[in-house]
């Protein structure tokens, strides 16, 4: 399951996220620097079992510092680069998020409007019928939706592009003549008012942007996103992009690592994303810089404010909710105690976060291909820990400090 990733053990860290000003692009590290760095990763890596990791330090709309450690593939000896593409998870809802406020953008969606104005069939709480449901609920979490487990594993297809279709899943998920519908598929609270993560919730907005624009969500993405930003290695699906692209997953247990099947999701909106640690850095300073990138820009300036603004405040927050610990912008969480601001993915076989300061001028892409065990994920927080100094360090000397 594919939940906003929280880094454990590194929030002291958090308190160093102030910004300076940072002209032009920061010199390369030291090569002490860049050497204990290295030294740390490739150490951590080998207690936790990762197989494979890529990651980028952007400092001020910048890719200053990236670089590929271990195995794509570990059986055929290929290495993991920058340019390795792989699923990474629920940082797949950010674009998402992009995709939907360029159709409201294009007044082609409302952020405020019942969602049943766009969707072929009537979707209604069973407990607050009401009550309407939103886009910016289920952006923010907030709309009364729940992930039902039992029904949810089962949207994972192993071997291939998934055979179901979204459409087809969420009428049956939220229609009361629908197969996998039930009472429990909603919270018993009224929508707005409480926050509860839900990925087949933000699968609906994924549906609700292909209902909208009349394009399947790939198409959209690749013709608005993905290809003005040059993210050539980027896709929703296994047979968008070359096998010998893709990295192999596996999963690690007590310093053994297993490869597994490729798999897709039926509700692909809310994970299905596959990039590359290069290529998602062009989205990343995109919408670090107010939508553009070198020039191509996929979002105006006012939706990008939109969708990286704080949507709880005092006299809407959920009900769960406290303002100094969570804040939510449209598929774009905080962390940390509301001192980062990006998302994060897991499911099975990687481990993926995105994550900038308030100030937006440092952020840290990390990918592993290998997804961990509880007692085995301090070993990714200290690589994200090391990471995100060393980027706080290229700030600083980019600064002149």
């Amino acid at each position: 399951m594919r939940f906003q990733s929280t880094v454990a053990g590194i929030a002291v860290a958090a308190a160093m996220l102030f910004s300076l000003p940072v002209h032009g692009q920061a010199p390369p590290p030291t090569a002490a620097a860049a050497g204990q760095l290295d030294e740390l990763i490739n150490k951590k890596m080998r207690q936790a079992g990762i197989v494979g990791l890529g990651a980028a330090i952007v400092v001020n709309q910048q890719v200053v510092w990236s670089k590929g450690y271990g195995y794509a593939d570990k059986a055929r000896g290929l290495p993991f680069t920058p340019d390795t593409v792989m699923n990474v998870g629920s940082i797949s809802k950010t674009v998402t998020g992009v995709a939907m406020m360029r159709a409201v953008q294009d007044g082609k969606l409302s952020l405020d409007e019942d969602i049943n104005a766009y969707l072929p069939f009537k979707l209604v709480h069973p407990r607050h019928r009401a009550e309407r449901i939103t886009l910016r609920q289920l952006a923010t979490h907030t709309s009364g939706i729940t992930d039902r487990w039992s029904v949810y594993e089962g949207t994972y297809h192993y071997g291939g592009d998934t055979p179901e279709d979204l459409g087809g899943f969420l009428r049956s998920y939220f229609t009361p003549q629908g197969k996998h519908y039930a009472a429990e598929n909603f919270l018993d609270v009224k929508p707005g008012t409480h926050r509860e993560y839900s990925n087949i919730g933000a699968g609906l907005a994924g549906y609700i942007v292909e209902l909208a624009t009349g394009e399947k969500l790939g198409r959209y993405t690749k013709r608005l996103i993905f290809a003005p930003l040059k993210m050539d290695s980027t896709g929703w699906s296994l047979s968008e992009i070359p096998v010998q692209k893709h990295s192999t997953l596996y999963i690690s247990q007590n310093g053994m690592s297993v490869p597994i099947a490729p798999y897709a999701l039926t509700t692909y909106p809310d994970g299905g994303l596959r990039t590359s640690v290069a290529d998602l850095s062009k989205l990343f300073i995109a919408l670090l810089d107010k939508g553009q990138y070198r020039g191509a820009r996929i979002l105006d300036q006012k939706s990008v404010a939109e969708m990286l603004r704080f949507q709880y405040g005092a006299s809407n927050k959920p009900d769960n909710v406290k303002l100094d610990q969570k804040n939510s912008g449209i598929f774009w969480q905080s962390m940390f105690n509301v001192t980062r601001m990006g998302h994060g993915g897991s499911d099975p076989g990687l481990k993926t976060d995105m994550l900038t300061d308030l100030s937006g001028k440092v952020g840290v892409i990390l990918f592993t291909n290998t997804s961990l065990y509880e007692q085995e994920m301090g070993k990714y927080n200290d690589i994200f820990k090391a990471i995100w100094s060393h980027a706080e360090a290229l700030k600083a000397e980019a600064a002149g400090d």
